[in-house]
């Protein structure tokens, strides 16, 4: 038995969930969510909790368990308050700008980079270098948030690169000269 699957998931007041055609709904403050459903995990939805139940007792079930949970909470959190990732440039003449739907970097290549921003998704940039990325949807979110720094990951010598707020980068010592 999974332990995430088995807890009970607590729904907002100002969210909504229905169940349809093998797929959840969740609509909210913020926008609305659609999940598919395995053949094999049912859903008992009261007014303020969740509980996600197995069908059967198989492999694939017990995979598919504790995910659905997961991606269903995930689904009701974002939906009343936006997931957020930050990410820091940090580098001479780094910088990015956000026009129209389209987010330019420029890092140190020979031509700006270039990412279109999801019609549900916002991102903002502060000063320049610091690029927040907001969305109700948490995959699309992170996906995002990888690839933009996947352009100039930080190196380990003198850290230059895009990266998350919070991520530690372990440096490297330089050569030493010869003595």
């Amino acid at each position: 038995m999974s332990r995430i699957g088995k807890l009970l998931i607590k729904v907002p007041k100002t969210v909504n969930i229905r169940l349809e055609d093998n797929q959840v709904i969740v609509k909210g403050p913020i926008g609305e969510l659609v999940q598919k459903i395995p053949k094999e995990i049912s859903l008992i939805i009261s007014e303020d909790t969740i509980q996600i139940n197995k069908l059967e007792e198989t492999r694939l079930a017990n995979q598919k368990y504790g995910l659905i949970r997961s991606l269903v909470k995930n689904m009701v959190l974002g939906v009343e308050k936006k997931f957020e990732k930050k990410l820091q440039m940090i580098g001479v003449g780094y910088k990015a700008q956000v026009q129209v739907n389209e987010l330019i970097l420029n890092v140190g290549c020979t031509h700006p980079v270039i990412f279109p921003i999801p019609k549900e998704m916002e991102v903002i940039v502060e000063a320049n270098i610091n690029i927040t990325i907001k969305g109700a949807n948490k995959e699309i979110v992170g996906l995002l948030a990888a690839k933009i720094r996947a352009t100039r990951p930080p190196e380990p010598y003198k850290g230059k690169g895009i990266r998350y707020v919070d991520e530690i980068i372990l440096r490297k010592a330089g050569k030493s000269g010869k003595k």
